[in-house]
């Protein structure tokens, strides 16, 4: 064979070789992106193909315990710029600017997403109103203009308009957003969603998995140049709405704790007011409420005062920044549930019942109170530095003797102290179904077992040196209440389903029988002293046997600081409600039994009230209730007038007729003994008004003489056990206003005497 004819063989079966090389890593190619890494190709493949758009679900209604709506998540929108579509600068210039001015958002901050040309879709701004969206739908239908210059085919200089619509950039697509129609109401129990519609705090949080629904999408096919198809190449999947939550929690109840809260922040300057309201019988949250407060709809917000104040203090805008966000969190914080203080006296009250359950007082048991107690190596002082004398466990009750309960406790001992400590639950958290709990911690929260000596049991017994949460307090009250069972407290009564239906429902739960019902009701007499007789008289309710008691501890570590506090439960003879108010750190009075009484008192007459549990009255309460006005219209004047008379009204007539036109008050409207009725006799007569005199800081007997003779009635409201004692402090309507002739002007009363429980 010829050299030539060997070369041409070698040579053909090299290129044969190579042939089968290409080709053969071509079918190993193809073979695996058709068999192995078909479905990511295909998923690419749609990717491009397809534009797809996510549609936010709706949250879950949150409804209060009558179906009052609290938190609803309403339709809004979103506006996305698409990067990778904008090759122009100045286009992208023009854009940013005009966008900005539109959407309140900063040009900076629209100009850093539009740079981002690798990306298709970037939210500029979530939750945008209606009509903001409608200017920014007006903006897609304008577009861009400029000149371009180019060379044609002959060497001639052309310029030509191009346009770049704004909608090839930017698009709107749909949002939602959290509503809370009541602003402030329960907003640490409610809580609040960040613009990303994820649960920030309270329910909303503790429930954001439950009340987040499932989003829905928009698919659409888009061409090669990514622009959206017509809608025949559309599918839509519908989002689902989330579970929606029943609270137990009622608004009625809820602004009569609230507003009495928010008159003693106000008027105790202190730097909170904190009440919860709880049903004895199953745990529930009726009212939970924190002082000062801040609007759901807008949490982020301080008032103008508040800013002002932070700018003068802090000039470090970086210092600013951070008191800002301190102060703001101190506001969503709820201190009912995440926060610890010292329960002082209303401590008593789990002492007393440990030592009636245990039996360790003799039946005559009786402390002569000096004043003061030797513990170890240490003197503590009765708040009476003149002691309270010869006394048994209730009057000391009365009393909130410190010494005759460091007496008790150390009667109890260490062990059995301690095993009740735990069975009234504040070695552990209550469980209740809100964020932020914490753990008590031994030795931090409480002292442990194990370093209990002498002092620590003694200070224990009387509700010092050691801290509870709110929470602890009212479930361990509410156990003394309801015959000695320890609850569950819980917010969440229902979850149901967009169309109403019952998908799940809570139960009480009863963690333990801590006291038997016999020492219940014992310990439920010894508090309804404290309120008839005691440091607890001005939380008296008349109508509604209230048991109660105040307390007044020193803050552990500081340096003259107080929280001032009292717990009750109504109706002591068969409750119903167990009420815990706290003032923390009150300028001024300083005791429970000054401040926080009677916001108490206001709370559990509203509620009771409003609940429809019935008034029962004693011989002297009977002697003092307000009268109803008779029906007097289309009687003749003097009838009416000798019938007002005989019952001891005074009265005005008002024209010259013969015949009663109209009354004020009017038929069956509650009105003192006394007081006053005006009669008008003519038609179109013009009514007769006064102005409300100031009755605040005045003795029963003083008001009521003012109010007569401006030619008003008054309703008592308030400690009204004690008159000598009692004083006005507040006014249901307004100094100088002007109200008609004969109306009612609820006083509140109190007093300052025998009502201290700390010195």
């Amino acid at each position: 064979m010829s050299p030539r004819r060997k070369l041409f063989i070698r040579a053909f079966v090299v290129f044969c070789l190579l042939v089968g090389i290409v080709f053969g890593s071509t079918a190993v190619n193809l073979a695996r992106i058709q068999l192995v890494d078909s479905e990511q190709y295909k998923k690419q493949a749609e990717k491009n193909q397809l534009h797809d758009t996510e549609i936010s679900a709706e949250r879950g209604i949150i409804y209060d315990a009558n179906g009052t709506v609290l938190a609803k998540s309403a339709s809004v929108w979103k506006v996305y710029i698409k990067p990778s579509e904008i090759e122009n600068e100045d286009f992208k210039n023009d854009l940013c600017r005009k966008l900005s001015a539109i959407i309140g958002v900063d040009f900076d901050d629209i100009k850093e997403k539009a740079d981002r040309n690798k990306y298709a879709y970037l939210v500029l701004k979530r939750q945008v109103e209606f009509e903001e969206k409608e200017r920014v739908a007006e903006f897609l239908t304008q577009y861009y203009s400029y000149t371009v210059t180019s060379v044609n085919k002959k060497g001639e200089t052309v310029t030509s308009e191009k346009k770049i619509y704004y909608s090839s950039a930017i698009g709107i697509d749909p949002d939602v957003k959290r509503y809370y129609p009541y602003g402030t109401l329960a907003a640490n129990v409610i809580g609040f969603t960040g613009t990303d519609d994820v649960g920030r705090l309270g329910v909303e949080l503790k429930y954001d998995t439950t009340l987040t629904g499932t989003p829905g999408r928009i698919i659409t096919a888009q061409n090669g140049k990514s622009d959206v198809m017509s809608r025949e190449y559309e599918t839509v999947y519908d989002p689902v709405q989330g579970t929606s939550l029943v609270l137990t929690i009622d608004e009625v109840i809820q602004r009569y704790l609230e507003d009495s809260l928010e008159q003693v922040y106000v008027d105790s300057k202190g730097v909170g007011a904190y009440g919860v309201v709880m049903d004895v019988d199953t745990g529930a949250i009726l009212a939970m409420a924190s002082m000062g407060n801040f609007d759901l709809n807008t949490p982020q917000s301080l008032t103008d005062e508040e800013e002002e104040a932070l700018y003068k203090e802090y000039p470090d805008e970086e210092e600013r920044a951070k008191a800002r966000n301190e102060l703001l969190y101190a506001k969503w914080r709820n201190f009912i549930v995440s926060d610890s203080y010292e329960p002082g006296s209303v401590f008593k009250i789990i002492t007393a019942a440990a030592a009636v359950e245990e039996n360790v007082l003799s039946d005559n048991f009786s402390y002569n109170c000096t004043g003061k107690i030797k513990v170890a190596d240490r003197t503590i002082k009765c708040h009476d530095r003149d002691g309270h004398g010869s006394q048994d466990l209730k009057h000391g009750l009365m009393n909130s003797c410190n010494p005759l309960f460091i007496t008790v406790g150390q009667a109890l001992g260490k062990e059995k102290f301690f095993e009740y400590f735990e069975a009234f639950g504040f070695t552990e958290k209550t469980g209740i179904d809100l964020p932020a709990e914490p753990t008590p911690v031994a030795g931090v929260n409480y002292h442990a077992y194990d370093s209990m000596g002498l002092v620590e049991l003694s200070s224990s017994s009387f509700g010092q040196s050691f801290q509870v949460t709110p929470i602890q307090m009212v479930t361990a009250i509410s156990a003394v209440a309801n015959g000695g069972y320890l609850m569950t407290p819980y917010v969440v009564a229902r979850q149901i389903d967009a169309n109403g239906n019952v998908i799940s429902e809570t139960q009480p739960n009863i963690r333990r029988q801590v006291i038997s019902e016999e020492t219940s009701a014992e310990i439920a007499d010894m508090m309804e002293g404290v309120v008839t007789s005691g440091t607890g008289k001005n939380a008296y309710v008349s109508g509604y046997r209230v048991a109660g008691k105040t307390g007044t501890s020193q803050k552990l570590g500081s340096d003259g600081e107080y929280v001032a506090s009292f717990g009750c439960f109504a109706p002591a003879n068969d409750p119903e409600i167990a009420v815990l108010i706290l003032v923390d750190e009150p300028e001024g009075q300083i005791n429970g039994g000054q401040i926080c009484t009677p916001v108490a008192a206001q709370v559990v007459e509203k509620t009771l009230e409003y609940m429809g549990v019935e008034r029962q009255y004693n011989d002297k309460e009977l002697e003092k209730l307000d009268t109803l006005t008779p029906s007097l219209v289309s009687k003749e004047t003097e009838e009416a007038v000798s019938l007002l008379e005989e019952k001891g009204f005074e009265v005005k007539i008002v024209g010259e007729g013969e015949t009663v036109i109209s009354q004020m008050p009017a038929y069956n409207q509650p009105v003192p003994q006394n007081g006053i009725i005006v009669l008008y006799t003519e038609n179109n007569f013009e009514r007769v008004t006064v102005e409300v005199p100031d009755l605040t800081q005045m003795t029963l007997s003083m008001a009521n003489k003012y109010a007569l003779s401006a030619g008003l009635n008054i309703k008592i409201s308030g400690n009204a056990l004690n008159e000598g004692e009692i004083i006005s402090y507040s006014q249901s309507i307004e100094p100088g206003e002007t109200v008609e002739y004969g109306s009612t002007v609820t006083v509140y009363f109190k007093s300052n005497t025998g009502v201290s429980d700390f010195a």
